[in-house]
Formats: structure tokens, sequence, C-alpha cells
């Protein structure tokens, strides 16, 4: 009993000292890197691994693109696969704002906040694998608008632009506010964040389908000329962003012993079901139109899917995704999937790799080949390109765990709070 009022009291005295937002912040970043043992270690290979990738986009920036295996026909590689996957991760975690506050889901509510973390991760992993993509990353002015001289509101990528770091900053500030009402105990004013929370939805929405937009609005570029695309990369998304989460909540409950009620999981699980089907229907109907139909993009199709003229680099890829998008289909639509158990999690991994492949590797550098000229020239990402990925995902996970820390360090302190007044 002394040891809870002390811990209570200590709080107070803390929130005292932090009542301003800016102080809010500092005792958070000062709590969220505080940690055990596996924590720091978990941290200290994360910043290796960011630091390896920011070596090797030193040597790019230094010695040029020549060091990445992309070239003149093939201009977009494995960054570019990264952005567009990250961006559906960012827009999947929307799925939890939807029934939480569309539906008044009172459990989804406690939860909500995680997907918005991931959603902040991701689309800074987002902008970090565009910017890692400049030739001159000096130059990223270019792309602000107002600032930068783009052809605003003409180019789609001006959009993709706004769109990104807007939804960036409407989930920092969602995330901010909630964590901060809770820290100092008090109820959040609904008028401050949820206006922000029904436009997250409407922007989650509108980033993937900027980012189709992008693709699709390319007229040289035939096998991304498709009405499907748009819907395809949001029913992708839907489930790449809730599988994601469902992890994420998994690690939770083992690390710090938080165990979320089960009903949140569940309907996540039930979104990806509806998600994954659509998805499927439609990556079935672009097969029949690609090859049924013949005409100049079925040249592509036919190189991803089944190789052209001895060339075979992207075929153990997309098969590789159709396969895995498959098992994981099935795994969730298994009754086991609803439980806590290995089922669930396998299914997660298996759709999350599966949709990687789908949207990077067997969508962005098919679109390049062949090539205007009707050249094949194959590419695979060079061993540059595979270490600046890895340290973008090693940061985006760092990030995220600074996130989740100061989310349970003050859902523990509410907790302890609440169970110091009701004794």
């Amino acid at each position: 009993m002394s040891s809870i009022t002390a811990q209570n009291q200590s709080r107070k005295e803390s929130a005292g000292s932090v009542r301003s937002y800016p102080g809010f912040l500092w005792w958070g970043l000062g709590e969220a890197t505080n940690g055990g043992l596996q924590f720091y270690v978990w941290m200290f290979i994360l910043t290796a691994i960011s630091l390896v990738g920011a070596n090797a986009w030193a040597h790019q920036v230094a010695e040029g693109m020549i060091l990445t295996n992309m070239t003149d026909h093939v201009s977009w590689g494995l960054y570019i696969a990264n952005f567009t996957f990250c961006v559906g991760l960012a827009a999947g975690g929307v799925m939890m704002v939807i029934p939480a506050y569309l539906y008044d889901d009172e459990e989804m509510h406690k939860v909500v906040i995680i997907g918005e973390a991931v959603a902040i991760a991701a689309i800074v992993m987002a902008t970090l694998s565009v910017l890692v993509d400049l030739g001159r990353p000096d130059r990223f002015w270019h792309l602000i608008p107002l600032i930068g001289r783009v052809n605003w509101p003409v180019s789609m990528l001006t959009w993709d632009v706004i769109v990104l770091n807007g939804y960036l900053l409407i989930n920092l500030h969602i995330v901010g506010y909630l964590l901060y009402m809770r820290y100092l105990g008090r109820k959040p004013n609904p008028k401050l964040y949820v206006p922000f929370v029904f436009l997250s939805i409407v922007w989650a929405i509108s980033i993937h389908t900027v980012t189709a937009f992008l693709y699709c609005g390319l007229g040289g570029r035939s096998f991304w000329n498709t009405a499907l695309l748009a819907p395809r990369f949001l029913a992708s998304a839907f489930v790449s962003g809730p599988a994601f989460i469902i992890i994420v909540m998994r690690i939770l409950r083992v690390t710090t012993g938080h165990a979320a009620a089960p009903g949140p999981a569940r309907t996540l699980i039930q979104i990806i079901r509806v998600s994954m089907i659509i998805n499927l229907l439609m990556l079935a109907s672009e097969i029949f139109t690609l090859f049924y139909t013949g005409g100049s993009h079925g040249a592509s199709a036919q190189y991803l899917f089944f190789g052209s003229h001895g060339h075979y680099g992207l075929v153990p890829w997309i098969w590789t995704s159709i396969v895995l998008n498959l098992i994981g289909t099935v795994l969730f639509f298994l009754p086991s999937a609803l439980e806590r158990g290995t089922t669930r999690i396998v299914a997660c991994v298996l759709c999350i790799v599966g949709i990687w492949i789908e949207k990077g590797m067997g969508l962005i550098i098919p679109g390049f080949i062949p090539s205007t000229l009707h050249e094949i020239v194959e590419y695979s990402p060079s061993l540059v390109e595979w270490k600046v990925t890895a340290g973008i995902w090693a940061f985006g996970f760092l990030l995220l765990t600074v996130l989740l820390k100061l989310i349970d360090t003050v859902f523990t302190e509410e907790q302890n709070a609440t169970t110091s007044q009701q004794t």
C-alpha cells in the first residue's frame, strides 16, 4: 500500500514539473528510452542496423546512384517498392480508427492509439524511402509545395508529398494529445481530437489512392494503366496494416504483460478476411485481362509471371507472393485464427511478406520491363540498396519502439493512479 502511495505521489510531483506539453515530451523521451537489459539489446541492434544503412546511403550520395542496380531503363527499384508498401502500412492503421469511432467500439478505443503509432512509423519509413531514392538529396526542397519548383496542382508527386506529410501531422497530434491528457489524468476534449480522427480516416484512404494515381497516371507505363490499381492498393493496405498491428499487440502482451481484450484483434481479422478476398479477386481479374486480351501491357505480365526471351528475374518473386497470400488467407479463415495462438501470427507474417512482394517487386519493377523501346533489362537490388532499406526499417522499428514504450509508460502510470485511488 505504501509503495503504491509513494508511486502516486511521485507521479503527481512529476506531473507538476511537466505540466506543459513540451515538458511532457521531454519527460516522455526519457521514459521511452529507459528499460531493462532486453530493451537495451533490442535498441542497440536496431541502432546498429540503422547506422549500417546510413553509412551505405552516405556512400551512395558520395559516389552516385551507380552503386545501385537501377538504370535508365529501370529507374525505380527497391526504394520505391518499399515506399509503396510503407504507404499502405500507414493507411492500414486507420482500420482501428473506423470501428472505434464510427461504430463506437469501446474495446477498440483502448488500443486505437497503437494503430496511430504504427501509422507514424510507417509514414516516416515511406518518406525516408523517397529521400534515399533521390540522386541529389540536397535538392529535396523542390518537393515542398509553395517553396520548391513543383508543378502543383497538376503533378501527382506534389499531391503525394502533401497527403503524406499531412497524414503524419494528423497522427502526431492525435497520439500526442491523447497521451498528454492521459498523463495528466484528464478527460480529452472531443473537440480537440475527434475531428482529426475522422479526418485521418479520409486522409488514410487518400494517401494510398494518390500513390496509386502516381503510377497509373504514367501513360508510358502500360502495366500500371488500370483502373483497379487504386482499389487493389487499398484492399492490400487493409490487410498489411491490421496484420502488422496484430503482431505489435502480441509483442506488447508478451513483453509488457498488458493484454488487450480479444475483441479488437478479432475485429481486425474479420477486416483482413474480407480485404484479402477482395485483393485476390482483383488480382485474378487483372491476370485474366492481361493474358486473355493481350496488348502492350501483356508483355510486362508475361515477363513477370512466366519470363520472357530467357529472362526470369521476377518469376520467383511473384509466385512466392501468390503462394504466401493464398496460404495466409486460408489460415485466417481457420477458426483457430480468432484465438490467441500461432495460427494468426503465422497468417499475419505470410500476408505481410506476400503483399510486400506483390506491391514492390511484383508491381513497381515489371512496370519498366520491357522498356519503352521493347528492351528487356532486368533488375535485382544491389547490396547497397538492401543495406539502406534495412536501415530504414530498423529506424522505423526504433521509432515505433519508442512510441510504444511511451504509450506503455503513460498507461501504466494511469493504471497505478487509478489503483491508488481505489485503495
